[in-house]
């Protein structure tokens, strides 16, 4: 089962302005084919589906782990695509709805991905940064542990690529964080697979890292994460449980080469995460039948009873 925890994994800053076209290009690290949908969708099913878990218990405790993480990755990806479209943090908007017959979202008529706005309000979905759906011939679990880690180090490879080209095409500091942040991340579960293939095969496919050639050391977004080691830890994203990863990503196994040099570990728990950006309210979005007054009330109403 999992336990959810109302953060993200890591605090991002407000964007600079509305940028609904940015918020395109980082929809193809959510719903793109090496994007976050891909890799939690084929993690999480490939856990559900381990055969002999009691038999490789250690590799079965990667994926599972990893799966969690995954499932933040969306989140933290879906804030991400929704603060860039709906810009600044900003509670003016929840006032009124104000005069709507002078066509206020005219320029959302010519944004790459209109629906964003049309049908998803300014929100995330599992899309690419074209629009096409995220659909399950994505995923890939066999039921074969070594065919299913190679498939995971191949996707983990892919997605740092895509990655870097997003974090190359936008500006703003916010997506820019993202993209750094999950290059890092990438980085440990392409390392983590590649040493459960190790483990398991004997083929020393961690000398193929980094791939693509990606430094770390060269981009900017990177650096408070390398600093603080978070290149060398894996997170079991559970009190109590998928402890065993340490038997791979652990036991005097080091940092790759050109990253800061150190012991990989094992995080018993969670990062410890940062706050999500509340997005305002639209008022003109769905004027003219929309009482945000009445709304919040009742919100405060069933808040106060709750505490």
């Amino acid at each position: 089962m999992f336990l959810r925890v109302d953060k993200l994994q890591i605090e991002l800053p407000a964007p600079l302005k509305a940028d609904p076209n940015a918020g395109a290009a980082l929809q193809e690290l959510l719903g793109g084919k090496y994007g976050e949908m891909s890799t939690l969708g084929n993690y999480m099913f490939q856990s559900f589906n381990f055969r002999s878990k009691h038999k490789l218990r250690p590799f079965y405790s990667l994926v599972a782990a990893i799966t969690a993480e995954e499932l933040g990755h969306v989140e933290l990806v879906s804030n991400g695509v929704a603060m860039l479209n709906n810009g600044p943090d900003n509670d003016d908007d929840e006032v009124n709805g104000g005069d709507i017959s002078d066509a206020p979202f005219a320029d959302m008529a010519d944004i790459r991905l209109a629906a964003s706005f049309y049908s998803n309000g300014g929100g995330a979905t599992p899309v690419n940064s074209n629009g096409a759906s995220w659909n399950n011939d994505f995923i890939t679990t066999t039921g074969n542990v070594v065919f299913d880690l190679l498939h995971n180090f191949h996707l983990e490879c892919g997605a740092r690529l895509h990655k870097l080209r997003v974090y190359e095409s936008l500006t703003d500091p916010m997506g820019r964080e993202v993209c750094g942040y999950l290059l890092v991340r990438g980085s440990v579960h392409a390392h983590a697979y590649a040493l459960a293939l190790k483990k398991i095969t004997g083929v020393d496919i961690d000398k193929m890292l980094p791939t693509p050639n990606i430094n770390l050391d060269k981009i900017p977004e990177c650096q408070k994460y390398l600093g603080e080691g978070s290149h060398r830890k894996l997170y079991t994203f559970s009190e109590n449980d998928y402890k065993e990863t340490s038997s791979i990503w652990g036991n005097g196994e080091v940092a790759l080469p050109g990253d800061p040099p150190g012991e990989l570990h094992v995080v018993e728990g969670m990062p410890d995460g940062g706050k999500i950006h509340m997005l305002s309210g639209i008022p003109s979005a769905f004027s003219p039948d929309y009482a945000p007054e009445e709304m919040m009330e009742i919100a405060q109403k069933l808040y106060k009873a709750s505490r």
